[in-house]
């Protein structure tokens, strides 16, 4: 078999739904599998196995983590090549087609993901440098958000880097990525104790660090309704988010990497708290305040640890 699709689905059944649609045309020409592994969903996702029949469906009585559920698919999957695959995309034609090609004709390469895009056709961030400890200071926190075009950030998403065209990168984003099996037997699988977030960062630096390449290539096109699973519970998500990033980088920069890290978004956090807490005090939009305070200050007790 060619390939593997691995996807793990939570709560978003209409775009599971059109995911399972667009994949026949999207991988014409390969023999592969389709295996979904829910994570507990409530919405209904589980009835698509009627509509749907020749797709493996592995049930999870609990939300295990979308790692975790990525390694359970791996498990009993039979292709050459994987493909790691969210369920609020939409694959275009022949994309993982041309992914799976791309590897066949480049033996060094382990990791290939295509370009990512949003509903409205713009380009999606997918393409990365690993991230230093400033970098790390400045994603996702009002930091970056006060100053979003900053020169860190241009260079850890690849801005000098042309977006139509294929290239090297230290690694892209997991919402669709096209992995050799004999890379994964190599390396390992996806490391667990990232619950979601940065385990796709983990695996595509331990590929590099194995020898092998990691590609971006424009030729496949993938549309993704970002943060359509994990934006249900923006608390849980924010929590995640910065948990992973200090532990990858106590996995890959040691303890005081991680330790700098923390206090430096314990700082950002509390700046921001400040000043959240100063705008509820006038009154001015104080449900949206509340909501903030709340979120920021359960990132900095919880996943600050």
């Amino acid at each position: 078999m060619d390939l593997s699709i691995i996807i793990v689905n939570w709560n978003v059944k209409d775009l599971l739904r059109r995911c399972l649609e667009s994949i026949p045309a999207g991988a014409a020409g390969l023999s592969y599998e389709i295996i979904v592994v829910d994570n507990a969903s409530t919405d209904g996702s589980p009835a698509l196995q009627e509509t749907f029949p020749h797709v493996r469906w592995i049930q999870n009585r609990e939300n295990v983590g979308f790692t975790r559920a990525n390694n359970q698919g791996l498990r009993v999957a039979q292709g050459r090549y994987i493909c790691f695959l969210n369920p609020d995309t939409y694959v275009h034609p022949q994309s993982l087609t041309t992914l799976v090609r791309y590897l066949e004709d480049h033996p060094r390469v382990g990791i290939v993901g295509p370009q990512l895009r949003y509903p409205d056709g713009t380009l999606q961030p997918s393409r990365y440098r690993f991230p230093t400890l400033w970098t790390a200071l400045w994603e996702s926190t009002p930091l970056e958000w006060a100053w979003p075009n900053n020169p860190w950030t241009r260079r850890y998403h690849c801005a000098d880097c042309p977006r139509d065209r294929e290239h090297p990168v230290d690694w892209l984003n997991g919402a669709c990525l096209v992995v050799r099996k004999e890379v994964i037997d190599q390396v390992g699988p996806f490391d667990e104790g990232f619950f979601m977030y940065s385990e796709e960062l983990d695996l595509c630096r331990r590929a590099k660090e194995a020898g092998w390449e990691v590609v971006y290539l424009p030729d496949a096109v993938v549309t993704h309704y970002e943060g359509r699973s994990s934006g249900q519970v923006h608390l849980l998500r924010d929590l995640h988010f910065h948990r992973s990033k200090v532990r990858y980088f106590r996995k890959h920069h040691g303890p005081w990497a991680a330790h700098i890290l923390r206090w430096g978004l314990r700082l950002e956090y509390a700046g921001q708290l400040l000043l959240e807490g100063a705008k509820w005090l006038v009154g001015h939009k104080r449900p949206l305040r509340a909501q903030r305070i709340r979120v920021y200050w359960a990132v900095m007790r919880q996943a600050l640890k």
